[in-house]
């Protein structure tokens, strides 16, 4: 391990050096048409979007036996130039939101010339391919909110963890309320997402000043939580907007995923009884349950269908997006609708007056997408009130981008 840590360290003081010298001191001649992505460090740098989508990448590691660029999954072998300088030209990539990596001699690492993001589960390098039309999605001289990070402290995870906290703008110099989101991020993600790649204070601040969406304040929580004491919260009530809220499961451990009811107990708890009450302690929020909302993206998704559809005493909007529980991912399979959300499909008039949003979305090149079109045909069939969309793009964030751009729209009026 020390020795790994050690060729590790020495790798990127090469390729960090020699990126800097190349990018800091010397003046490219770019291909007409290019341009340099908002994800990269140095605006006169690399890597370099070419007018047809392509990605021009050049890497300075002239003692580097073999570089490649890992894009999504797709590696490329770049090519040794006679001054050490390593370069290669993708296929064309669809607009929107992309992890890579360099793989320098068989160690996979980020690549100095981009900023750095937590994804995969881990850090990592990211370009940004522009989409014609998403200027909803950029910063726009519009009146701004704020993005701050504060901490409360678990009760489940017996600790303190982060919350980022999307506040409107005229929040600071206002007495009004206002309605809560509570979104999720995807697995081996963590609370930055959504604010930071997701960029929900420009979906926000865009829409509110468009007058398409309510001014909200919107919460990105870390929802990879276990349970440290291993105690059952079987049976014990929390009291909630005015109402008792029965914690049916056990939060005895892992962290917060698992497609079932039980998987969900341990994050449930943490949002019932510890992020809610920190907001509506320390925020000017409405505390009712038509001024909530819950939702996410894959495997937040998911946390926001159990949580919010069989919490209808705490949240009266859900949005569920590129989950994978319905099928589409390695063990999902017969998912029955009715045992995982009681009343859904027997009791649907019920259902439906519980709830003032219902929404779902997914890529049109997701793996998950026809699951996700099934789920919401049988719901719609069985009388089921859900809203449904679906954009161009795989399991991305310009897909949840688009999801959220959406969402905010319906909610709170």
């Amino acid at each position: 391990m020390k020795t790994t840590g050690m060729m590790l360290t020495a790798l990127m003081s090469v390729v960090c050096c020699t990126q800097l010298a190349a990018q800091g001191f010397q003046r490219e001649s770019f291909p007409e048409g290019s341009y340099s992505p908002v994800t990269n460090i140095n605006i006169n740098g690399y890597p370099r979007v070419l007018s047809d989508n392509r990605v021009m990448f050049r890497v300075n590691a002239p003692q580097a036996q073999n570089v490649q660029i890992d894009l999504c999954g797709t590696k490329y072998d770049m090519n040794k130039s006679d001054n050490g300088a390593w370069t290669v030209t993708t296929n064309p990539q669809v607009p929107g939101y992309h992890y890579y990596s360099l793989v320098v001699d068989g160690v996979s690492t980020a690549d100095p010339a981009s900023q750095s993001f937590y994804g995969c589960s881990r850090w990592s390098s990211a370009i940004e391919i522009k989409e014609a039309g998403m200027d909803v999605f950029e910063v726009q001289d519009v009146p701004h909110g704020e993005v701050r990070t504060v901490y409360y402290y678990s009760k489940v995870d017996e600790s303190w963890r982060p919350l980022m906290i999307y506040t409107p703008a005229g929040y600071n110099d206002g007495k009004q309320d206002y309605p809560v989101v509570y979104i999720q991020h995807g697995g081996g993600e963590d609370h930055r997402g959504w604010m930071e790649q997701g960029r929900t204070a420009q979906i926000m601040d865009n829409l509110i000043a468009a007058g398409k969406a309510v001014p909200m304040i919107v919460v990105s929580s870390n929802s990879n939580v276990r349970s440290r004491n291993g105690r059952s919260s079987e049976g014990r009530q929390v009291r909630l907007d005015g109402r008792v809220v029965t914690d049916e499961g056990k939060a005895n451990g892992g962290f917060g995923g698992g497609y079932s009811w039980q998987g969900m107990q341990a994050f449930r708890s943490e949002m019932i009884e510890n992020i809610i009450p920190f907001v509506e302690k320390n925020y000017r929020v409405k505390k009712d349950r038509k001024n909530r909302a819950m939702c996410g993206l894959s495997m937040g998704g998911g946390q926001s269908f159990y949580i919010g559809l069989r919490d209808p005493e705490v949240f009266a909007n859900v949005g569920v997006f590129s989950t994978g529980m319905f099928g589409g991912i390695q063990g999902a399979s017969n998912f029955d609708l009715e045992k995982e959300v009681p009343g859904i499909l027997t009791d649907t008039k019920t259902f439906n007056k519980q709830f003032d949003v219902f929404f779902m979305s997914c890529g049109e090149q997701d793996p998950r997408i026809e699951y996700t079109r099934n789920i919401v045909k049988k719901m719609r069939d069985g009388g089921v009130e859900v809203k449904f969309n679906s954009y161009p793009g795989d399991h991305e964030w310009q897909v949840w981008r688009k999801s959220l751009h959406e969402f905010a729209q319906y909610l709170f009026k």
